[in-house]
Parts: structure tokens; sequence; C-alpha cells
């Protein structure tokens, strides 16, 4: 080398310091992840170490500037060659080593220096030689494509700050990256902290890099986004956050928490100005891995872009229904259980602590209260620290008291929402239905007043009050659809009566002590069809329920068909017209054919297979008789309907008779076989209305169960009908039958049926008596013409309102500050959460008194509106009169001395959950005021209205939003002008936002809807 080469580096020191200095570096150096190691080639490194071990500076095996050619594969793009080996090739030596030869000897003019980092392999460190070579390209332009070497060390945010440099992407914009691989399949690259190595990032792969558009969409992933017209997609410009959410299907629940949460300002602008990007916990394992604070944060910027009428939040439906299965499909849900999972899953996603320590929490052991408090937060704040424990935790201090040792346990616990209990009343407004003795009274409707803990009795107790009836001759049974779902007990608590259950209280004639007794009797009503069912497999009539049925005492003697027969028709002398002396109902000869096939073909089954029936399932209609009573006897909570007892006012002994074998079945059978004894000439078999007696055989379509019907009744309505078994006629019947040419039809048959007032299988000897084989159920079938002629459909509907229908229901209305209260009463634990006592040992239902210690920015309150306890459960609409402004806690918090600067505990509210409807089901909806302009809207899924402040105090409130005003920064807009030039205010519920499907007039009324979902 010449002297001129050697003027491009710095004067080394000697030969043997420079070989001492860089053997001790190469043999002292260990290979640390993440430190960078530079390639040498092999050639270069040789001769320099001839050079410096022959100790002369003008030997003439001077090395030169450090020279890499013969690495590369060609001087223009520097590409490494491929399959270098180490110390044949190249010699590797740690970067302190590197720039001591640097300035030592230089470098050739153009060349880069080969620098490689130490990557954590499994099992292993290696010097990276070959890093990984990616294609980059925007969404936007993927044609435009550049190839980049990343180091498996490298994280992904170095390589999203290459792509923004490389393509120009604008300071501020939010990007994303996305990885494919060769199968063109593509994945999310989350978390940008995370390296290539940990990525799965190799050579070959692409990263494809989007920025959100302005409307707050991906352009990968762009939603569906309802708009009222095409034109409108990018044209339409709103006002922030004023943007409907669309229904998915029963998803109002989590719209209406939504919409609260969105207009929460500082956990939307949190969202908004991207900070949470930098604060995503990806390796927390009680959160989400980011996945759920990132699909709110698509929800939120999406609203608040003022381009959208409504957003469809499906991808954030994903989300949550993937990481919370209680949400996933389409049921109703609650939206407090919603904002709960929420909010805790927002702030594990969002949590700066990395890794939680374990802290032991001591109790307060006598120590000051401001003590024991700060502690508390401050071990808090070491576990949990993100934006929502910013914005919505405070702290309680809660107070256990042994009842035996009278042992403390005073400890202070952070809350996210305060769920304040409404006072309950004890008593309980029904309405019901009475039908009184008098066939000619119309059903009376009553408003009765019962404790909500009474029992059937008490419901009679109070409607005797109003009828002077005495509570002993009513009954009190559930109508559905036609047939009586249950018949009560007097002793069955109210609790199972819903309040939307259709109540009829029967009042039953008065029993003398000498007079036989009585058999309570469920009568329906049913209808023939025109045609026979020949497609069942049978020829039979199909039958269905109409009207509304009766409940009669009847007594013993007077079962027979003749009795029944006169019996219903005097009943149902209101709206039934007896046929008039001219109008003479006779059958031909013709119709006996259809009368006895009719008769003997009951439910589809021949007269040869009936035979073979009875002979089979005798012994288990004789077991079923026995076991009837016992089986009435059913738990009031399941909807099955009971066999009510023979005689009601006598049970024990009924249950007694029917234990011992000799019960009602067969006295009454007796009672009706000596009846039909005295009927013995042809006038008795063809006069006798009860000749016509029929048995009528169910369709498929009449055998299905009806709405609200349990397995428990299909179950038990199977039983019944295979232990009945048919009683086919005998020749002398049909021989008799016969001999009558022409006999006077009656209106309707009396036919056994059971509680769903389907067919019963079997009937009285010689078809004169009712068969009561396993519960007294009966209907009377009419045939569709004499239905037409004698039955009075408009009358038999009417009913009058008794004057206690008429007396407005006063809504009760409570204090917010009634609920703050009642939760920080004092109350003694349940038996399924006792307390363990340190002291005692053992657990113990200790008293509990909750009290607030300190309260956080934003302040949810939910008003538990649905009360479940042991024996009810129900939903409170009494309404809560809550603040819109300057709700004071000041008398509320325990601690009443405040900090220097610490301000007053006084909030505005801001948003309200609203939720219409029962326990089973309901709408949600709710108001929230805008940050910007401070307008209140109602929101109801995808349509917004203008609200004004007057209609937010609902008894539909649910989940209140309270803003501390120290906080409340004022708005940067001016209202918005509901009101025209003239003066004259538009209605409140003017629709902002609407989709085209929903977009239909609803005039000039309340917009709230009070449909379900």
């Amino acid at each position: 080398m010449t002297a001129n080469s050697r003027c491009s580096a710095a004067e080394p020191p000697g030969l043997e310091t420079q070989r001492r200095e860089i053997e001790s570096l190469l043999r002292e150096c260990e290979l640390c992840a993440g430190d960078s190691w530079y390639v040498v080639e092999h050639r270069w490194f040789d001769q320099w170490k001839e050079f410096v071990e022959t100790g002369d500076q003008n030997s003439s095996s001077f090395p030169g500037q450090i020279d890499n050619t013969e690495l590369f594969e060609d001087l223009d793009s520097y590409h490494v060659k491929e399959r270098l080996v180490e110390n044949e090739d190249f010699v590797l030596v740690p970067a302190e080593a590197w720039h001591k030869l640097l300035v030592w000897y230089g470098m050739v003019v153009g060349q880069p220096p080969l620098e490689r980092k130490v990557v954590d392999l499994p099992s292993t460190l290696k010097v990276e030689v070959y890093p990984v070579e990616i294609f980059l390209c925007l969404h936007s332009n993927m044609d435009n494509v550049i190839t980049a070497q990343f180091s498996r060390a490298d994280n992904i945010q170095s390589i999203q700050r290459a792509m923004c440099q490389a393509f120009s992407v604008p300071p501020g914009s939010e990007c994303r990256l996305w990885m494919k691989s060769s199968d063109s399949s593509c994945e999310r690259l989350r978390n940008l902290h995370v390296s290539v190595l940990d990525a799965c990032l190799s050579s070959g792969m692409t990263v494809i890099m989007e920025t959100r558009n302005a409307d707050g969409t991906w352009p990968s992933s762009r939603p569906q986004i309802m708009r009222n017209s095409v034109e409108e997609q990018d044209s339409y410009r709103g006002q922030s956050g004023v943007c409907g959410l669309t229904n998915l299907g029963n998803t109002c629940f989590m719209n209406s928490a939504l919409q609260c949460l969105s207009n929460t300002p500082p956990l939307t602008e949190y969202f908004l100005q991207s900070s949470y990007l930098e604060e995503l916990n990806f390796t927390n394992p009680l959160g989400m891995k980011g996945e759920i604070a990132e699909a709110y944060a698509d929800v939120i910027k999406q609203m608040w872009s003022g381009r959208h009428y409504s957003v469809v939040p499906r991808v954030f439906k994903t989300k949550v229904g993937h990481f919370a299965s209680q949400f996933l499909g389409y049921q109703q849900h609650d939206s407090q259980e919603l904002l709960s999972f929420l909010l805790d899953g927002l702030h594990e996603d969002l949590n700066r602590v990395k890794n939680k320590e374990y802290i032991e929490l001591r109790d307060a052991e006598g120590r000051p209260d401001q003590e024991v408090a700060e502690e508390a937060w401050r071990n808090h704040r070491r576990r949990n620290d993100s934006v929502i424990v910013d914005t919505f935790h405070g702290l309680f201090k809660s107070t256990l008291v042994c009842p035996e040792c009278h042992k403390v346990s005073v400890t202070f616990d952070p809350f996210c929402y305060l769920s304040v209990p409404l006072p309950v009343s004890k008593e309980r407004v029904m309405e019901v239905f009475y039908v009184s003795l008098d066939p000619y009274a119309k059903p009376v409707q009553h408003r009765v007043v019962v404790p909500k803990a009474g029992k059937v009795s008490d419901l009679c107790s109070a409607l005797s009050e109003m009828t002077s009836v005495p509570p002993s001759q009513m009954v009190v049974a559930d109508v559905f659809n036609h047939h009586f779902f249950k018949i009560y007990n007097s002793d069955e608590s109210l609790s199972c009566i819903l309040d939307r259950d259709d109540i009829f209280v029967y009042e039953l004639s008065v029993q003398e002590e000498q007079q036989e007794e009585q058999v309570l009797l469920a009568l329906y009503l049913r209808e023939r069809s025109h045609y026979r069912d020949y497609g069942s497999g049978s020829s039979s009539y199909g039958t269905s329920l109409f009207g509304h049925p009766l409940l009669l005492g009847v007594p013993r003697s007077s079962c027979s068909q003749e009795a029944l027969y006169d019996l219903f028709l005097q009943r149902l002398a209101r709206y039934v017209r007896r046929p008039d002396p001219s109008e003479e109902l006779e059958e031909e000869e013709e119709d006996d054919d259809e009368e006895e096939l009719y008769k003997t073909q009951t439910n589809g089954i021949s007269d040869d297979e009936q035979q073979e029936e009875a002979e089979r399932v005798e012994p288990s209609q004789a077991q079923l008789s026995e076991d009837a009573p016992a089986n009435s006897q059913s738990d009031a909570t399941a909807k099955v309907d009971p066999l009510p007892e023979l005689n009601h006012t006598q049970p024990s002994q009924d249950h007694k008779e029917a234990t011992n074998g000799s019960g009602s079945q067969t006295e009454l059978l007796n009672s009706a076989e000596a009846n039909a004894a005295n009927c013995t000439s042809d006038e008795s078999l063809c006069g006798n209305p009860s000749s016509t007696a029929d048995a009528t055989s169910e369709s498929p379509a009449d055998q299905t169960p009806q709405p609200g019907q349990t397995a428990e009744e299909e179950r038990e309505e199977d039983k019944q009908e295979e232990a009945c078994s048919p009683s086919p006629l005998t020749i002398e019947q049909s021989t008799k039958r016969r001999a009558c040419p022409k006999r006077r039809k009656s209106l309707f048959t009396i036919q056994a049926v059971n509680s769903n007032g389907t067919t019963e299988r079997g009937m009285g000897e010689g078809g004169s008596a009712v068969s009561f084989s396993s519960q007294p159920y009966v209907a009377i079938d009419w045939d569709p013409d004499m239905k037409k002629r004698f039955y009075n459909e408009n009358e038999a509907e009417k009913y009058d309102k008794h004057a206690s229908m008429e007396v407005p229901q006063q809504q009760t209305t409570v204090q917010l500050q009634e609920c703050i209260e009642l939760f920080t009463t004092v109350e003694t634990l349940e038996e399924e959460n006792p307390w363990y006592c340190p002291v005692c040992k053992k657990h113990q239902l200790a008293t509990k008194k909750l009290d607030l210690w300190s309260l956080p920015e934003v302040l949810i309150i939910h008003l538990k509106r649905f009360s479940y306890t042991k024996f009810t459960r129900e939903k409170l609409d009494s309404i809560v009169d809550f603040p819109l402004r300057d709700l004071d806690f000041s008398s509320c918090l325990l601690r009443k001395k405040l900090s220097n600067g610490e301000p007053r505990s006084c909030y505005d509210l801001i948003a309200v959950s609203n939720h219409y409807g029962g326990l089973r089901d309901g709408h949600y909806t709710s108001y929230a005021k805008n940050k910007d302009n401070g307008q209140w809207y109602y929101f109801d899924d995808s349509k917004v209205t203008y609200a004004r402040e007057p209609q937010i105090v609902t008894n539909a409130a649910y989940v209140l939003f309270y803003h501390r005003q120290d906080k409340i920064r004022k708005p940067t807009l001016p209202p918005p002008n509901t009101s025209p030039a003239s003066s004259t205010p538009q209605p409140a519920n003017e629709t902002i936002t609407s989709c085209k499907d929903d977009s239909a007039e609803l005039g000039a009324s309340s917009y709230v809807t009070m449909e379900t979902d």
C-alpha cells in the first residue's frame, strides 16, 4: 500500500497494541441479543493479522482499507452473496472492534458496513448474517413494491417508520400493518413492539400498510354504513357523535351502552387522539390482546367522523362474543352487564402495568381511615393503571362486624360504578277477571292490591271485599289460549303469577252441610271442523278450542250427560240461545254412520286396536287414577297444569279416598250407571240429548302443544292418553241406535278431555255419563252450524270494568338521594355469602356497611330495577327523580375534609341508558349530551332525534352517567337551531339521522316506542 492509502485513516497505535486490543475484544465479547456485530471479509482480516504479527509498519503485508468486495454479488446493489461460510468467507467482529479497525484503516469508499444483529433463536444466540428481506407496499397502491432488509431483532415499529419514510406518509396518520404470506392470507401485525422474529416474518413475505380513512373506517375492512342514498356516501357531513348504531338483532342493549360511553368526553377524546395506540397491552393475561380496545376505537372513530348516519357495529359485536361467551348469538342481554364487561376489558387491554406484582392486602387494624385509604388506592394503582382507572374508578369503605365476637374489619375497595337499590314496595297491584255465579252477569275486571309475598288466599280476600263473596267460594285460575294453564290452590304463592297472566277468579255455589259433596268441573268450549281429518290416518273429526273456559261446582249425582247438558245450557245462558219450540233439530238416519264413526274412532284408533289397547293398558289406568291427586301438587314455579281435587273444599278426604282405590272416579261412574239404568225406554235412548255424546278425535294439528306448554305438560298429556283406554260400542247399543230413524239433535255434545282440551280415550259406561278417569275436565263440542246459529261470540267476549279500574295508578317516585342512602345502610350478609371471621375461625353472617370515600371524574350509577329474591322476580318501574345538574355528593362522602386544590364532588348528567319492558323482554335506548355542542339527543338504535331536558327523567332510566363539574369543558360549537325563524318550536323528537328503511313517519307524537326487540 502507498502512503496515500494510509492517509484516509487516523494514525493507528503500535502493531502490538492493535493485535492485543482486537484479540482481547474478540475473546471477551459475548453474544447478547440485540447487540451489533460486523461482517469483515476473511482475506482482509487474515492479512491484517499477518501485518500486526510482523511488527513492521513498513511491511508489504499492510492490509489497506477494509474491503468486503468479495462478499458482494455486485457493487451496484451491494447484495451479499448467498451461502457464505463463517471463518472461510468472513469473520464476525464486535462493534467496538469494528469501530477501532475503521478508525485505524478506514473503508473503501461507497461500500456499506455490514452490520448484523444478534438474535435470540430458540435455545441459542446467533449473529444474523442474512437479515429478513421483505417486500413493502401500500394498500392503496399494491403495484408499487419496494424491497427492504430488517433484522429479526428489529421491532415492527421500525418497519412502520421505514415505510412511512419510503412512501411519504403524512405525519400523524394512523396506520396499521398487515403481513401477507405466500398463500395470499393476511394477518394483522397488532403489536408494534414485538420483534420481526416473534412476528414470524420471514424473507419473501409482503408487509402492507394502510391508513385510516377520514370517516374512521379502514380501506381493507370498510364496514356496512347505513346511507339514505348512494350519492350521499361521501357528501354527508353531520355533527360529530350524532350517529346511530344499527340493531343487528336484539343488540339494542349494546347500542345503548355504546352511545353512553361514546358521549363520555374524557374516554372519547382519548380514543379520538389515538392515545390508546401507545398503551395497548398485548401481554396482559387478563386482557383481550388489545382486540377489544381496537374494535371499540374503530366504532368511536366512525361515529365521531361526522360522515355517517348510522354505523353497523358487527366487528365489535363479534369481538365481544369471542371474549365473553355470554354475549354470543343474538339473545337479549342487560346493558349494564355489557358495560361492566366492556369497561373491564378496555382497562386490561390498556393497562400500563405490564407485570403485575403480588400485593398482600392488610386490614385496617385500628389505623386512621385516611392512612388505610391512601394505602389501598396506592396498591390498586400499582397493579391497575389505565385511562379507565383515571376516569371511572373511585373508592369506598367496607365495614364488616362479626355478630358473635364483634370483630370489626375495615377495608377500602375500588369501584367502577355504583349499583344502588331502589326502595321496594311490599304490595302489588293485580288485575283479575271475576266470573259470578249469575249466568247473565258479565265477567268484571277488578284491580286489587295484594301483598307481594302473599298467597292466592290473599288475592281472594282482597277480591271478597269488593264483591262480598266469601273467599272460600272462589277459585283462581290462569287462562291461556282458551284453556286453563294452571288452577291455583289457595296456599300457593302469588309470586308465580306474572303481571301479564290472564287471571280469572270463579265464584262457586255454596255447599250446605247436608248437601252431597261437589266436583270442581273445568269446562272447555270446542268447535268441530266441517271436514274429517283423513290425512291423519283416521276419518275422525278435528276440534279447536274457543271462548273462555269455566269452573263449576257440580254435585256428584248431577254428572250424567243429561244433567250436565242442562246445567251447561243454564250456565251459558247469556251467550247461548236455547232453540225455540218451532225450531225442530232432528238428525236424519244417514247421520248415524258418521256419529258412530265419530264415537268409535276416538283419536284415530279403530275398534280392534282399541280393544287391544284397552287390554294392554288397563292396569296402568288404575294406577293413574290412584296417583292423580298426588300429581296435582305440582311445583308452583313450573307451568304444569295441576290435577285439581274432585272436592275442592276437602282435599285431604279426596286424597285419602283416591289412595284407597275407591275414590271419586268409581263413585262418579256408579252414579252415572244408576242414572243410565233409569232410562230404558226407546225415548230415553232416542230423545235424550245425552245419547248424542261423542268421543271426538283430535287432528294432528290440534294435538300439537299449545304456545307456552312445557315439556312436562306434553309428557303428562302423553301419559294420560296412554293410560285411558277406549271402550267400544256394544252390539246392543248399535242396534238400539239404528232403531231410531230420527231423533232430536242437541246443541252440543259433552266429552271428557285432559287439561289441554284434548280428548280422553275413555267414556262412561254406555256413554250415558262422563268418565273423569284422571281429572275433571270436560269439553262441549259444537258443530260449526249449530255454533253459528245459537252461540253469540260478541256477547261471550264482553266484560265490565269495576270502579277500581277507573282509579289511575299512582306512579311511585323516589329521589336518587334515597337510593344512595339505601346503598350506604347497614345490611346483614345472606346465608349464601357469609364472611370468615379471623377471630371466631368460622363463617359468620356479619353486618356490612358501605361508605363512599372518593369519587371518580365520571360517576356511573346503576339503578337496580331488576329485583331477584328467593320468592319473587320483578322489575321495579318506580320513577327515580335524578338531577340533571348539580348532583352534590358532599354529604354522602365519608371523608369530609378535602385536600388542597381538590374539587367538590358536584356532578352534571351527561348520559342515560333506558330500559322499556319487563323481565323477559324489552328495549334499550339512551339519552346523551353531545360534548361539542351541548345538545341532548335521543338514540334509538339507528335513529337519532333531538331531546329536551324534561323528557330525560322517566321510569325507564336504568344507568346514569355523571361528569364532575370541574372537568367539564364548555362546548366548542353553538347549539343546533332546533326552531325555525317563526319561533315556533319544532317537536323535540325531530329526527336527525335515520336510515332510509326506518324513516317512516311516526307523526308529531313522542318517538319512544315500547316494542320489544
